[in-house]
């Protein structure tokens, strides 16, 4: 393939392949060309022209193929456009003498059409350059038109449509002749010929004027006449054409007009023009009136559907402004078509035209106006809907004169009713919240309107206005519940007038079943109410014989709606419906048999209506509340139900005797039992099987039926991959609505509601706009094949045979077109049954049974109805699959083999080869492997039939099937069949659609089987990567739009499996311009695939689709990439429209599909285009914020470094337009944006002024935002959401202006008295759980301020007062000012604390009782609890379980900070709750309704309070759901901090030792699965809490025992963990409990405590640097370690200490590491406290443990010497932290530690080489430390570290003399020595005194500083000075006499001294001068964080 990508054609290596590859090599060299002309230097293709000429005109005579010639076509034309023009004429004259040719062979056609499209690529590529020689062309095609077989009509008509569009008005002089002749072949047999016709004419239309003033008429009826017995493809076709020609006669376009004086046609003659299409079809013109109605011609249904096709296009080509000026005209005639008599002939007619009509309507005002001018529509669609019901009501109060035209209007207006109803529903849903205006003007009156309807005498009427108030309510769901209300109460009112029994309650029941869509519900009570009115009905039916059939009727609806409220609202009326159903069928046999004998025919019509309407509600039932079916209820059900069954038998002999009008009402009851029994499971009713199957039986065989109806349901039974066979992809097309009525099947496409009023209140199905149920006819024998598929399975074998035999009975018995209805109804009962064993994996039954159905089934594999054909295939493959044995198929492969080897019609080719594609698709690779071969080579040869198109199709479909279910093992036929796939690509005929898709099938099965392979770069997978893309860009190219989506498909496989080689720059442009396609599956195809692209390559996709906006101006990519269906450029007009279509302008594609969700309504499309958005977004949105946000808000309001910081203001005007809407869905968007833009942005500081957030400028967008949505009717959900965003800004602390503030908390302070209003508020709109939902919001939100105000307040009080005044006098414009006072926003709460504790507390008792496991049920208050009630229990649990944390943690701060000491006084509760929340009161506080309320003690009531919170919160922790936010765990970890800090909480956990330790170990539980460091910090904080009051509680007993009893001291310490033995019990211990937990922690952060840990093989030795937040927790956890002791016993300290201590001191060991800036680290610093803590434990030295704690004591100090070894490896060890632990040791436990000389040694080494250390600041350090050893009262201690290291101090101290310090560090250290001499000094006794001073006074005068040396000195260096001074004169005077005495003995320190002293005074004396004395510091600069002694 490489060798074919040159410029001149490569003829060396085409001569070298294969005879059968050359077609491909050509074809991949034009594609080459195609792309490089373009693009090449033009001087280079003009030396190669006359070569590249001479090749491509050569190729015209080598017989090229369809996609070959359009590309040779299309290059020869660009070839000249780019290089010279010399020799166009010799080839156009080369290319019509082809064409005028007399050769007529088959063989010789290839090359016409070459010439053909040659032609026609010129003159649209060069237009009037050629101008001269078009006349003499012209003529020439129309010659050979007139002779051409139909491949030839088409390509020459697709010719002269690019002439026509190459020459514009230019061509004028030939206009007429192509007219003429292209006009009579628009009814020409062939189809593609037809389409290409009206393509020509809509080219000839745009400069033709004639065609659009005389001839329009004759133009309309061709129309019609073209529109009979057309495929779709015609009729979308010709409706382009007919719309566009009447758009244009409306209203010309410009140019045309000026040119010649044209009579513009009318809108009224244009409509009429249209409508007569529309009514009468295409024959009926020439017939005189009396023919007309003589044959009674029904409109042939293909024009009708064209016609409104052109309805369509005629409104959408006059636009979207056109249409909202005309409206009111456009709607009356449109509705005028469907009253029109000729319209609706017949029922199934009139719905036809009622469908045709609403889809004309639907897409012209669904889809071009905008709100507003919908909303206008709307209005006028209510007039017209007012004005129609005025006339009913004339006629029917004017019932007397008895006038026939009269009831003839009625019965037409209700057609007008149904569609303009229909309209106004769909207009109102999807204007949503948008058309509240419409609902609220009074002037529109649209809801008197509508419910006027409800009266209407036509059931059709009723039913759509009743549908019509559903759609209203669902866009308006606060009109729900005032709709029934008002429903109701006129119900009751016109209790007596028949029509208003029904309309009513038909809309009540719509109601009903539009509330599921309402999220937020309706009250509970209407349920009641539902019931009571429905009984009422039942009741009363029978007293009035005019209105028995009317009220029974509504009655039973009423309760099937009812039961779509499910199980919540249906449970209570369970026994009351039970009861009912069981009264309306005769209760035993006998009564049965006694009733066949009673009754006339009403009674019998009533009976018969009431027991259908029962079952309806039985099934509703079944079908809405599954949870509520237990056995026992089944076993209820199954009593009327076993009786219906018995019935069925009796009917026809009550038919025979009171006349066949009962039919229907008999049809219906078997309908209403067939579909309840399809949803119950089959054994409940085994033993009425065999009556039932006899029953089922006869009605899908058509027994007792004359009409030869078909169901409805084989499409869906067969395989949605065989729509190519069946057409049934014309469900996937934009008309799907309508192109239903042209299918084969019985009354298909005519689904009303009429058929079953019980569909108004059922959900619709997927993608209907309204429920349409079929006709009576066919939906009882649709549900009989359906349950005869449940059935089946549970049947016997025997009868099962019995059945099979008499299916081939009744097929041989039925003749005609009857045998045609039987067979196609068993074959789907068959599938059905198949289909239903295969999903009970059970089997088909033994050899006699598969024989009978093999039998059936082959049979119909030779029926000449291709639909009997396709499901014979699959019933075959699913009985390969349900009877799964090889022989089997085996046998059933071989027959199809036997048969397609000898047979040679078209029927059995296709049946068989289909048949082998079935098998292979139901068995699967493994199953069928063996058949493989044969197959596959059978069906290649197949395929090759070029003769019948019906073969190649099935074959090759078949294929697709058996390369798609054979997956890997295909492999070996890759090769083959791929080169047939190219071959056939190249060939067939492009109008063969069919066999293009299947090709196109083909081609992506096997991309997908060789899969991951295609990246590879070996010759074979090369080869066939480059066919695959060649066969891609064969089907891109074709006209078809199915083609085209399946070549998209394929592409997009290969872009999945090797995406290197799919070229997206010219991908993504085609997909764009499909974008716009009007065909459904091509826009589909190609949103999927830009999804799947977007996922990976989001950037370049939006970069190319840019591209194409770029280059959207030159014509040639009009050209190529607009128009999807021509093979060239369509029409200007169309190439116009397109283009507009693509419409990818400055938005880029994004915008483009922005647009398509507001038109799309298909489901799986919108879902795509959002996840396209989705990907789009994530991956481009950062480097190109601006854009999107832009895009963001256009759809809303309909640089470099960009961040969202930036465009702050956008996004808060976005969310406040969205906030703010009409909208719910936006308005529950913005406040969501809203909220995350506070919390993103709360921190973020403002630029410009410092010391403020860059919100506060926002605060009043913001409080805007959330005013509206505290109004009183904003739904439930949205004032949650906006209590939220409160929440969460008066919680960031954005705030600065308290009048702000003020605003937003009055917000939630009103939205406070809405919840004191407590629970029977009168005006309800929605379910009760949307009351608790917006309660609790509201309860949440202020939870969560008063949490922020408490915390904002403990912050205050902690921090030192500030000065208020700011120090820089001019920055008063802002600073302090704008700074709120930290206690306002606790103001702000305070007052509503009293109201708000007491409901808080009862939320969480209300949630702490819906927590309870199911078993406590019945512990449920019986009438709810605060906020919930029983009704709605399950949906309350939710909301409770979204606001339960921060509300708990509010109540224990409120508890804590005043809560303890309020009790609940009764009167307090009372005033602050009206009513009807009396009785919730004593629920709330815990008592018995009965018991008088003061009762109980205030301690009780705290106990109780504390046993909630505990509870909630251990009940929480116990086992918090992962899917929970982190907030919550945090928010009840705090809440229990909080409470834990109050005495009062503290004594409660304390007394009850196994509350804490169960506390203790659901902490543990939750570190085991909560991972965060604050989470753990949170436990640990906790915890300490727990220890603390154990503490406490310990100490305060024995104080009482101290006091008690003076005797005995033991016995007080005795108290505590561990007793006597000292033993702890797991489970039991508090401490042990603990020590488990922070072990756990411990062990989390540094594994090497652990051994199990260190030496498991997966941890690693490696010690890393704890974190910051690590540090922390272990200090934390070393400090509770250290508080634990003092719980136990002394005993028990011994079971503890030796774990204790050795923890503490390796974590002293591992992290006493020494840093940079001497910063002790946390755990260090909480390592040493508790090493104090527990050294100086009093309670452990008894006589018993004495020794135990002293060998204690010096083996922890041993280890701890033993750590601070110096070692190489270790990084070094903080000298000063080992220091304080050992002078901890020796000062504290001296002594256990005296005598000891090892240890004493140790210390004495450590202490020594921390002098000598060369870091000033341990030296200083060391000093402080041996002060404190050297004080220490036990002389026996301090007296041998005074001998051995007070030397070595005296030596260092007076070494400074020489080195002087050079910093403040080392200064200090020279200090802080000196000042041990000096205790030593004072330590001395007086005789000792003299000496001791010897050794200071002389080192401190070494250190003063004569004055020369004073003035350079370091400042350092001064201090030394100074300080030395200050000393001596401080010691000078203390001792006088020694100080003399050593003074004397050396007289030259005398003189230093004195010298000092008098420089000293005079510098003071010259400073006093300047300024006031400084104060001198006297204490050290550094000190340790804690001070440990």
């Amino acid at each position: 393939m490489e060798l074919a990508h040159s410029l001149l054609l490569n003829e060396e290596a085409l001569a070298q392949i294969t005879e059968a590859k050359r077609p491909v090599f050509i074809f991949e060299w034009l594609r080459f060309l195609d792309k490089v002309l373009v693009a090449a230097n033009k001087t280079d293709v003009k030396e190669k022209q006359k070569k590249l000429v001479e090749q491509l005109t050569g190729l015209i005579s080598s017989s090229p193929g369809p996609p070959t010639r359009k590309l040779l076509a299309k290059n020869l034309a660009a070839l000249y456009s780019i290089g010279d023009t010399f020799t166009v004429f010799q080839t156009l004259d080369k290319c019509n003498d082809i064409i005028k040719s007399k050769d007529d062979t088959a063989a010789y056609l290839p090359t016409k059409l070459a010439a053909v499209a040659c032609v026609g690529a010129f003159y649209e590529k060069m237009g009037r350059m050629l101008g001269s020689s078009f006349p003499e062309t012209v003529n020439n095609l129309l010659k050979s038109l007139k002779s051409a077989e139909s491949q030839g009509r088409s390509e020459i008509l697709m010719s002269l449509q690019k002439v026509l569009n190459g020459l514009g008005g230019a061509a004028a002089s030939c206009h007429r002749d192509i007219y003429k002749n292209a006009r009579s072949l628009l009814t020409d047999r062939s189809m593609a010929v037809r389409c290409a016709v009206a393509k020509c004419l809509l080219e000839l239309q745009n400069e033709a004027v004639f065609m659009w003033t005389a001839e329009l008429e004759n133009v309309a009826t061709l129309c019609f006449k073209a529109l009979e017995n057309s495929n779709y493809g015609v009729r979308v076709a010709v409706s382009k054409l007919l719309g566009t020609v009447m758009a244009t006669a409306l209203i010309p376009k410009q140019a045309t007009v000026m040119r010649q004086n044209v009579k513009r046609a009318t809108l009224e003659e244009v409509l009429e023009l249209m409508a007569t299409g529309f009514l009468r079809g295409g024959s009926g013109f020439l017939k005189s009136g009396g023919e007309m109605l003589k044959v009674g011609g029904s409109v042939n249904r293909e024009v009708r559907v064209g016609v409104t096709q052109a309805y369509v296009v005629f409104v959408t080509t006059l636009g979207g402004q056109w249409l909202e000026r005309n409206f009111a005209t456009f709607l009356s005639h449109v509705l005028d078509l469907v009253s029109h008599p000729r319209a609706t002939q017949t029922h199934v007619e009139a719905v036809y035209s009622r469908r045709c009509v609403s889809f004309i309507l639907r897409a012209t005002v669904g889809s071009l106006l905008g709100e507003k001018a919908q909303i206008a529509a709307a209005k006028d669609i209510c007039q017209a809907i007012g004005k129609q019901m005025k006339a009913v009501e004339a006629v029917v109060n004017d019932a007397n004169s008895e006038n026939k035209s009269g009831a003839a209007d009625v019965a037409a207006s209700q057609h007008v009713m149904v569609c303009a109803l229909q309209e106004l529903g769909s207009l109102v849903q999807s204007l949503n919240a948008t058309a509240s205006p419409l609902i609220q003007e009074p002037s529109i009156g649209l809801l008197e309107t509508v419910t006027s309807v409800l009266l209407h005498p036509s059931m059709a009427a009723r039913l759509a206005a009743a549908w019509c108030l559903r759609c209203v309510a669902v866009a308006l769901p606060f009109q729900l519940t005032p709709f029934l209300d008002r429903c109701a109460e006129r119900l009751n009112n016109l209790k007596t007038s028949p029509e208003a029994v029904s309309g009513y309650s038909f809309a009540m029941a719509a109601l009903l079943g539009g509330v599921h869509q309402c999220p937020l519900g309706i009250p509970h009570a209407k349920g009641k109410m539902v019931v009571s009115i429905a009984e009422d009905l039942l009741r009363t039916a029978a007293q009035n014989s005019r209105l028995s059939l009317q009220r029974t009727q509504a009655g039973w609806l009423l309760l099937g709606a009812l039961m779509t409220l499910g199980p919540s609202v249906v449970r209570y009326h369970l026994p009351k419906m039970l009861l009912l159903w069981r009264n309306v069928f005769p209760r035993s046999l006998k009564e049965l048999e006694a009733e066949k004998a009673r009754g006339d025919s009403f009674t019998w019509q009533v009976t018969l209506e009431g027991r259908a309407g029962a079952l309806c509600a039985m099934r509703s039932f079944v079908a809405h509340c599954p949870e509520l079916l237990t056995e026992d209820v089944i076993r209820k059900l199954m009593t009327p139900i076993e009786c219906a069954m018995t019935m069925m038998s009796h009917i026809p002999s009550v038919i025979k005797a009171h006349g066949a009008h009962l039919k229907a009402s008999a049809a219906m009851v078997r309908l209403r039992l067939y579909d309840i029994l399809a949803l119950l499971p089959p054994k409940t009713y085994e033993g009425s099987f065999n009556a039932l199957l006899r029953e089922l039986v006869a009605e899908f065989t058509l027994t007792d039926n004359s009409a030869n109806t078909t169901t409805s349901l084989l499409r869906s039974l067969c395989h949605y991959d065989d729509s190519v066979l069946l057409g049934s992809w014309l469900q996937e097309t934009d008309h799907k609505s309508i192109e239903d009525q042209l299918q084969p099947n019985s009354a298909s496409g005519s689904g009303a509601l009429e058929h079953d009023p019980s569909s108004i209140y059922l959900r619709i199905p997927a993608g209907e706009a309204v429920p349409g149920p079929l006709p009576l006819g066919v939906s009882v024998i649709d549900a009989s094949v359906a349950l005869f598929g449940v059935v089946f399975p549970h049947v016997s074998y025997k009868h099962r045979l019995q059945m099979l035999d008499h299916f081939a009975e009744c097929v041989k018995q039925a003749k005609g077109v009857r045998q045609q209805a039987v067979q196609l109804n068993i074959f789907t009962a068959v599938l059905s049954a198949l289909k239903g064993l295969a999903e009970n994996k059970s089997t088909l039954g033994p050899e006699e049974v598969r024989k009978s159905a093999l039998t059936l089934v082959m049979g119909a594999l030779d029926n000449p109805n291709p639909i009997l054909r396709c499901a014979a295939g699959e019933a075959l493959g699913r009985m390969a699959q349900v009877v799964g044995e090889a022989s089997f198929i085996a046998r059933m492969a071989q027959y199809s083999f036997d048969k397609l080897k000898s047979a040679r019609d078209v029927v059995s080719r296709t049946g068989h080869s289909l048949a082998l594609g079935c098998l292979h698709r139901y068995v699967g690779g493994i199953g069928s492997g063996q058949h493989l071969k044969t197959s596959v080579s059978i069906l290649l040869a197949l395929a090759q039939d070029g003769t019948s198109p019906e073969v190649q199709t099935w074959s090759l479909h078949s294929l697709a099937l058996i390369v798609d279910s054979s997956g890997p093992m295909y492999r070996g036929y890759v090769e083959p069949t791929l080169s047939l796939v190219l071959t056939l690509l190249l060939t067939v005929p492009p109008s063969h659609t069919e066999v293009h898709q299947c090709l196109g099938r083909c081609l992506g099965a096997i991309i997908t089987t060789v899969g991951p392979e295609l990246q590879g770069n070996g010759a074979t997978i090369s080869t066939i990567r480059s066919s695959c893309l060649v066969g891609c860009a064969i089907t891109q190219d074709h006209s078809d739009s199915l083609v085209q989506a399946a070549a998209i498909s394929c592409l997009q496989q290969l872009h999945m499996f090797a995406p290197r080689h799919v070229n997206l720059s010219s991908l993504v442009p085609s997909l764009c311009v499909h974008l716009c396609s009007s065909h459904l599956l091509l826009r589909r195809a190609a949103v999927a695939c830009l999804r799947q692209l977007a996922q990976r390559e989001a950037a370049e996709v939006c970069e190319y689709a840019m591209s194409l906006a770029k280059n959207a101006g030159d014509k040639e990519n009009c050209g190529i990439n607009i128009n999807p269906f021509a093979p060239g450029a369509g029409s200007r007009r169309d190439a116009h429209s397109r283009h507009q279509g693509v419409n990818i302008t400055e938005t880029g594609l994004e915008g483009v599909l922005f647009g398509m969700l507001d038109r799309e309504t298909d489901r799986k499309l919108c879902s795509d285009i959002h996840d396209t958005l989705g990907h789009m977004l994530s991956s481009l949105a950062v480097e190109n914020l601006s854009h999107w946000l832009m895009l963001c808000k256009d759809v809303l309001a309909a640089s470099s470094d960009d961040f969202l910081v930036l465009h702050l203001s956008d996004l808060i005007r976005m969310a406040f337009m969205a906030a703010t809407d009409h909208s719910n869905q936006l308005r529950m968007a913005g406040l969501q944006a809203l909220e995350d833009i506070i919390k993103k942005f709360a921190s973020v500081p403002e630029p410009e002024f410092p010391g403020h957030v860059i919100l506060e400028q926002y605060q009043a967008n913001v409080g805007a935002a959330l005013r509206p949505a505290f109004s009183q009717d904003t739904p439930s959900d949205i004032t949650a959401k906006a209590c939220q965003v409160c929440s969460a800004w008066i919680g960031s602390g954005v705030v600065s202006d308290l009048n702000d503030l003020r605003r937003v908390h009055n917000l939630l302070v009103s939205s406070l008295d809405k919840v004191q209003a407590g629970k029977g508020s009168s005006s309800q709109l929605y379910r009760e759980s949307a009351t608790t939902m917006e309660k609790l919001a509201v309860l949440k939100a202020w939870a969560e301020v008063y949490v922020v105000a408490m915390k904002i307040k403990k912050e205050a009080e902690t921090k030192p007062k500030r000065v208020l005044k700011s120090t820089e006098e001019d920055e008063d414009d802002f600073g302090t000012v704008d700074e709120l006072p930290p206690d306002s926003l606790i103001t702000l709460v305070q007052p509503e604390l009293p109201a708000l504790s007491r409901l808080w507390l009862a939320a969480l008792k209300d949630y702490a009782l819906l927590t309870l496991p199911a078993e406590f049920a019945t512990q449920l208050p019986p009438d709810g609890g605060a906020f919930y009630t029983p009704e709605t229990i399950d949906t309350a649990r939710l909301h409770y379980r979204n606001s339960w944390a921060p509300i708990l943690h509010a109540v224990a701060l409120w508890l804590n900070s005043t809560g303890f000491n309020a009790s609940e006084s009764t009167e307090e509760t009372a005033a602050a709750m009206p009513n009807s929340q009396k009785r919730a009161t004593s629920v709330t506080l815990n008592q018995a309704p009965g018991t008088p309320p003061t009762t109980k003690s205030l301690l009780e009531i705290n106990k109780d309070r504390m046993h909630l919170i505990l509870g909630v919160s251990i009940q929480f922790l116990c086992s918090p759901r992962p899917e929970e936010p982190v907030e919550h765990v945090t928010s009840c970890l705090q809440a229990l901090h909080t409470l834990l800090d109050s005495p009062c909480a503290r004594i409660h956990i304390a007394e009850d030792q196994l509350l804490g330790v169960e506390l203790l170990s659901v902490l543990h539980r939750l570190l085991l699965t909560w991972d965060p460091p604050s989470v753990q910090l949170l436990v640990t904080g906790v915890v300490q809490q727990i220890v603390k009051a154990a503490q406490d509680y310990l100490q305060e007993k024995r104080n009482t025992l101290n006091e008690d009893d003076t005797e005995e001291k033991e016995n007080p310490l005795a108290l505590g963990e561990g007793g006597e033995s000292g033993g702890l019990v797991p489970g039991k211990s508090l401490v042990f409990a603990a020590m488990e937990l922070l072990m756990f922690i411990l062990v989390r952060h540094m594994p090497h405590l652990s051994s199990k840990v260190s030496d498991s093989p997966s941890h690693i030795a490696a010690k890393s640097h704890l974190s910051e937040e690590s540090a922390r927790l272990v200090a934390a956890t070393v400090t509770i370690l250290s508080d634990l002791p003092s719980l136990c016993s002394p005993a028990g300290c011994m079971t503890i200490l030796p774990t204790i201590l050795f923890l503490i001191t390796r974590v002293l060991k591992e992290t006493a590491v020494k840093s940079a800036d001497n910063q002790v680290p946390p755990p260090v610093s909480a390592a040493l406290q508790g090493i104090k803590t527990i050294v100086t434990l009093p309670t452990v030295k008894t006589d018993e443990t004495q020794k135990q704690w002293t060998g204690l004591i010096r083996s922890t100090l041993a280890s701890i010497l033993e750590y601070s070894q110096p070692e190489a490896t270790k990084p070094v060890l903080d000298e000063v932290s080992i220091l304080t632990a050992i002078a901890l040791f020796l000062w504290s436990a001296s002594t256990e530690i005296i005598g000891v000389q090892s240890l004493q040694n140790g210390c004495m080494n450590r202490f020594k080489s921390a002098l000598n250390s060369c870091d000033p600041w341990v030296q200083a350090k060391c000093y402080q430390l041996l002060l404190s050893v050297f004080q220490h009262t036990n002389r026996a201690l301090s007296t041998p570290y005074i001998h051995s290291l007070a030397p070595i101090m005296v030596e260092k101290l007076k070494a400074v003399e020489r080195s002087r310090p050079n910093n403040n560090l080392e200064l200090l250290a020279v200090k802080e020595g000196i000042k041990v001499l000096e205790t030593l000094v004072a330590l001395g006794e007086e005789q000792n005194r003299v000496q001791l001073l010897a050794l200071l006074v002389p080192t401190l005068i070494s250190y003063l500083l004569n004055e020369n040396a004073f003035a350079s000195a370091s400042t350092a260096s001064k201090d030394l000075h100074e300080f030395a001074l200050q000393n001596l004169m401080h010691i000078g005077p203390l001792y006088p006499h020694a100080f003399k005495t050593v003074m004397g003995a050396a007289p030259e320190l005398k003189t230093r001294l004195e010298t000092a002293v008098r420089a000293s005074q005079a510098s003071k004396a010259k400073a006093a001068a300047r300024q006031p004395p400084p104060t001198v510091h006297s204490t050290p600069t550094i000190k340790l964080k804690t001070s440990f002694f």
